[in-house]
């Protein structure tokens, strides 16, 4: 018997082992193992936003956990449905806590999705920067409009309208600003360690 050959290194791999694209994300210092209630919201928020952004956006969420190794972590629609009704703002909120290491799948399939619709997103806050200034209806605009609208009747269609948060929400313009504020939050995850850095701020304030 070859008794070297039966010594599992001590550092081997292991079935479970934590996806390497996952490393990329430091370790966050929270109490507990599941992810703080501001980080839940946020991490639902982006990933509206995508989906308000282009049809079949859930599915692209899937796409992308497929191609970048995250299929143990995001394993079906379903799966994907539970870890984002983690937020407290959802109508089915699920009390399950939202594992760093979910959490870390999640901002890691929204920033690559960001970083594919870049020009798409730069596209938008341009044009409402010029609708702004113009001082023009944002509906004026067919692009801007649809986004901010898609936006709106996910948002609507999702939320629970008696938590706070949501009643805070209660005007079609306070929900455009909040589209428009995920635009921004998303192209700045596509920038130089936009990744890293916004996923800091889930945990260590706001984005600036």
């Amino acid at each position: 018997m070859n008794i070297s050959a039966s010594i599992t290194p001590i550092n081997s791999p292991t079935p479970q082992s934590v996806p390497m694209i996952l490393d990329s994300l430091p370790e966050p210092v929270v109490e507990g193992q599941g992810c703080p209630r501001r980080a839940r919201l946020q991490i639902d928020l982006i990933l509206l936003a995508i989906e308000a952004l282009e049809l079949g956006g859930s599915e692209a969420i899937l796409a992308f956990a497929e191609e970048l190794d995250l299929k143990g972590i995001v394993k079906n629609r379903v799966n994907l449905w539970r870890m984002r009704s983690t937020n407290p703002m959802r109508r089915a909120h699920i009390r399950r806590p939202l594992s760093i290491m979910e959490a870390k799948a999640l901002v890691v399939i929204g920033c690559y999705i960001a970083r594919r619709l870049t020009v798409v997103i730069r596209q938008l806050l341009a044009i409402h920067q010029q609708m702004v200034e113009k001082q023009l209806p944002l509906e004026q605009n067919l692009r801007l409009s649809n986004y901010l609208e898609r936006f709106r009747s996910h948002f609507k269609s999702r939320m629970n309208s008696r938590r706070s948060g949501v009643l805070a929400l209660n005007s079609d313009e306070k929900l455009d600003e909040l589209a428009i504020s995920l635009l921004e939050q998303l192209l700045f995850c596509t920038g130089t360690a936009g990744m890293q850095r916004f996923w800091i701020s889930l945990f260590d304030g706001e984005v600036e």
